[in-house]
Parts: structure tokens; sequence; C-alpha cells
């Protein structure tokens, strides 16, 4: 099969320097680096050059993936143009995620539904990606009833100028905030974990609460959840499950350090939750920046290569 033409806009940032390099890891050749007018001309690690993303550059019909890391106006203008010129655009802000008739996929959980695109696939939040990951296999087995979670979140989600603030914040300041807009009952993170984890699921009327806090960690963001199911599953027959499903590793008691470039999506603490007639208790860590966000797209692309040849 030809090798695909792969452009990475946003790729100054914090996600699109993790996509690069991981593109180069996996065997991807035939990439092109695009960020804005004031990063092109830059050279990035491994010699590339950074282009301008211009509506020009993206329609010109030598593209066959684009994986935008821009914000949400950014892919808004810019995503429908890639698409124009023939490329399948795997998008990971906010702005297509919740779209009818436009995928928002974990591979692990609902991979087929990245086949039924039409040039746009959406990358799910950076929380909900390893959250459905470790609801998968427990609404297989007994059904899921509720869930509850509390997110500890680090400063890369917010970008690279917030790693590079938390870096020069003295020992002993850090501090949590809550940084995302509010709507004077929940900030829009929480909503956003909310309905995609239930599109993602296909599961519309899931009741789902979520509390999320940014903690003072540079990568890796770590979930606390409670899950009530439908049937009786005990801790047991839980950590057997979650061990055996596909992206998950047991540990016993995972932090953001032991997920840091790690692919796999770390649970543990997984125990009864005895204030409830079926009810679980676990603890989710994931670095944000690869499977969270980079290693989830280009686990997507690949899916979609599998099924599509491209042009020589």
């Amino acid at each position: 099969m030809p090798e695909p033409r792969i452009a990475v806009v946003g790729a100054t940032g914090a996600v699109g320097g993790v996509t690069l390099r991981l593109l180069r890891e996996r065997g991807f050749e035939r990439v092109r680096a695009l960020a804005s007018a004031r990063s092109a001309g830059r050279e990035l690690e491994g010699g590339l050059v950074v282009e301008e993303a211009t509506p020009e550059a993206l329609a010109a019909g030598d593209i066959d993936l684009a994986f935008f890391s821009v914000g949400t106006s950014a892919s808004r203008e810019f995503v429908p143009h890639a698409v124009r010129g023939g490329a399948v655009a795997l998008d990971k802000s906010s702005a297509y995620r919740l779209q009818d008739g436009i995928p928002l996929v974990v591979p692990e959980v609902n991979g087929e539904r990245a086949l039924e695109h039409d040039g746009i696939v959406a990358n799910p939040n950076c929380c909900a990606i390893p959250l459905t990951m470790a609801l998968k296999p427990l609404h297989d087995a007994a059904g899921l009833a509720r869930v509850r979670v509390s997110t500890y979140q680090s400063a890369s989600g917010a970008g690279a100028q917030r790693m590079e603030e938390l870096r020069a914040t003295p020992s002993g300041e850090g501090n949590l905030s809550m940084d995302w807009d509010f709507d004077g009952e929940e900030f829009d993170e929480e909503s956003k974990l909310r309905d995609e984890t239930r599109k993602i699921l296909e599961l519309p009327e899931l009741p789902i609460s979520a509390t999320c806090v940014r903690v003072p960690v540079l990568v890796g963001h770590a979930e606390a959840v409670w899950v009530e199911t439908e049937e009786q599953l005990s801790a047991d027959e839980a950590r057997d499950l979650l061990g055996r499903a596909p992206g998950l590793r047991l540990l016993d008691f995972p932090t953001p350090r032991d997920a840091l470039d790690v692919d796999d999506v770390l649970i543990g603490r997984v125990r009864q939750d005895r204030t409830v007639e079926h009810g679980l208790v676990l603890f989710v860590v994931a670095d944000n920046l690869r499977k969270g966000a980079a290693l989830n797209a280009i686990q997507i692309a690949e899916l979609i290569l599998q099924r599509r040849p491209v042009a020589a």
C-alpha cells in the first residue's frame, strides 16, 4: 500500500509535537508540519520545517490524512478545506465531537465507527478516552446504571504555555484550579465529559456526574470513578475484565508519572463501593498528550488506512 501523505496542523503545540514523534515511531514517513504564520519556517526535531497552515495548502489535494491539534475555532475554519482537498480530517478539538453524523471514536471502544466517516472523525476529550476504555468492559459484562467521576487534570491539558507557567511556579506554590468556561452550574469540561462518554458508549441516557479539577502536574490526567452496574459484578471479576481489555493495564496504585509516555491506560484501586448495591470504585490514569490525544488519533487513522488505500 502506498505511504499516506500526512499533515499535522498545529505541529508546534504540545499535542502536535507528540503526534509528530509518534508518527515517526510508527513508521510514517510522508509527514508535513503545519502551523500558524508566526511558526512558519521553524525547524522541528527530525528536520521538518513548519509550513503555514492556509486554506489553499490544505485544499491542494496532496494530503490523505490531516491531524488537527488546534483550537475549536481554528478547526472549524480549516478542517473543511482539508476535506475539500480529499483528506480525512482527524480533529482533536471539540468542534465536531457532538455533531450528528460525525464519528467520535476511541478505537478500543467503538473503532468500527471510524469507518463511517464522511471526511471528518472527531478525537474525544482527553478524559473521555480513558474513562470510556475503563467503562466499556464493565458495561459489556454487567450494564451501566450510573457513573460519577472526579478528574485530576494536568497542566499540559491547557497547552504548552500552561506547562511553562507550572515549570516557573516556585516549589510549594502549586495550586488546584478550575479554569474552564462556567455556566453557573458546571464547567464546560464537565458537560463535555458527560456528553462525549454517552456518545462513545452509545448510551444517551446514562446518568453521569463529573467534577473536573486542574492539578499542578505537568503531564497525565487521573480520574476517580464510581460505577453502579445493573447486575452484580465483584471487584475480582472487574479486575479480570479490565486486565484483559485492549489498551488497559492494571497497577495497584497508578499515578501520572507511571503513565508518562505509556500507550496504555492504567487502572488500579479496583474495589467494591459498599454504599450502593452494585457499586465499584476505580482509579484511572493516562498520558493525556499520548493516549489522551495524539495516539488515539493515530490509531483511528490506522483503522481507516486498513480499509482505504491511498493514492501513490
